[in-house]
């Protein structure tokens, strides 16, 4: 199997970490940042504060570890050895070791993790409605029309915890015949549900 192309020398800033636990840390934040363009500032802050390191490097070492495990995932390298034979031949042992070790150990929970966020999408957690009078547009007809505004909070599961936009409210104008065509859709929708459910 090809090598990850990474920047394996930067993972050498983890012997820098004061304790194991450190590097156990690093590495779930690089899974949990993975797939995004750039890792928090405050967690780039803490660990290149805790390291001795400066910001730049901090976030060079969680996009090569971030690479590193999609490989690992997108491979299927579950176990100690074939995490280990990842790494170039002269890349050093103990950290060669640790990494592999705590990677094999996390490797079922973020594949799970993993294929549940591939499949996430966002869901309505609440709504709200009003009808509402509206001027129509028309020069001719100058007169009010009832519209309704739908207001949707929806839960994006793909953004991590406490991400400003995890949870979004999103407001929807429906006229009548508008209203009454989602209505109608919905109706179907309900009913293919419940034929599928009797089966």
């Amino acid at each position: 199997m090809a090598k990850p192309q990474i920047n394996f020398e930067i993972l050498l800033l983890l012997l820098k970490a004061s304790s194991k636990q450190q590097v156990v840390e690093i590495c779930q934040d690089a899974f949990k940042y993975r797939e995004k363009e750039t890792v928090p500032n405050q967690v780039l802050l803490h660990v290149a504060e805790a390291m001795g390191v400066d910001v730049a490097e901090a976030s060079k070492l969680f996009k090569a570890l971030g690479i590193f495990l999609k490989h690992v995932l997108f491979h299927g390298c579950s176990t100690y050895e074939s995490i280990s034979s990842l790494f170039p031949d002269d890349f050093h042992k103990n950290l060669r070791d640790l990494l592999s070790k705590i990677i094999a150990e996390k490797y079922g929970t973020w594949k799970n993790f993993a294929a549940n966020e591939s499949v996430s999408v966002p869901k309505l957690t609440e709504f709200d409605w009003r009808v509402d009078l509206k001027m129509a547009s028309s020069k001719i007809a100058r007169m009010s029309e009832p519209t309704c505004i739908l207001n949707l909070k929806i839960h994006n599961p793909g953004f991590p915890e406490n991400h400003e936009d995890r949870f979004q409210t999103l407001n929807v104008e429906l006229s009548k015949e508008k209203l009454d065509t989602m209505l109608n859709g919905l109706g179907r929708i309900r009913d293919q549900l419940s034929a599928v459910a009797k089966k």
